[in-house]
């Protein structure tokens, strides 16, 4: 269930399908959480993502495992998206799918998704001062943290939102001045 272009070009018309659903029926929210819930069990469960990835597991077992993982309190359209997956032979494209539903609908809501990497755990405060970076940059309205842990970054954070890059980083100065000094 590894994203790739060819992979990322198949999902997008169906995340953006999804999206027209939640809109037309007011559920962007909704469908946002169920879909963070998905993405968070497929992260935990290899077996899962093996599961549905295995084209030897016939479509009405694919369709019964969903039906439980979504259990009774699931949204009907929500539902038939995934079994609508599962008939079309994409719900391998499950991951995908879900990563470029909540990339659409952080446009949407104008959530700037900011990547910070720390060699701690940032505190409350951190945090707070991160997304008011963000803001300040992006303009958004709100911003969505990503936080991981890189011991050897040494201390400081590196910042990514889209395509640009705050690196203030211990590890990242002292390339800096590993780069001034050999070019001196």
């Amino acid at each position: 269930m590894k994203s790739n272009i060819a992979t990322a070009e198949v999902a997008v018309p169906y995340a953006g399908a999804l999206m027209s659903l939640a809109q037309s029926k007011n559920l962007t929210d909704h469908f946002g959480e169920d879909v963070r819930s998905l993405l968070s069990l497929l992260s935990e469960s290899e077996q899962l993502q093996n599961f549905i990835a295995n084209p030897f597991v016939s479509v009405e077992d694919k369709k019964a495992v969903i039906n439980r993982i979504l259990g009774d309190g699931a949204n009907a359209y929500f539902r038939n998206f995934l079994m609508l997956l599962v008939d079309r032979k994409r719900i391998l494209l499950l991951e995908p799918i879900c990563q470029q539903y909540l990339a659409l609908l952080r446009q949407l809501k104008k959530i700037a998704l900011a990547e910070v990497i720390s060699a701690v755990p940032l505190t409350e405060a951190q945090q707070q001062a991160v997304k008011e970076k963000v803001i300040s940059m992006t303009n958004a309205h709100e911003v969505e943290i990503d936080t991981k842990i890189d011991r050897e970054l040494i201390g400081g954070v590196i910042i990514r939102v889209g395509s640009q890059v705050i690196d203030a980083s211990l590890r990242g100065q002292l390339r800096r001045i590993s780069l001034r000094l050999s070019g001196a």
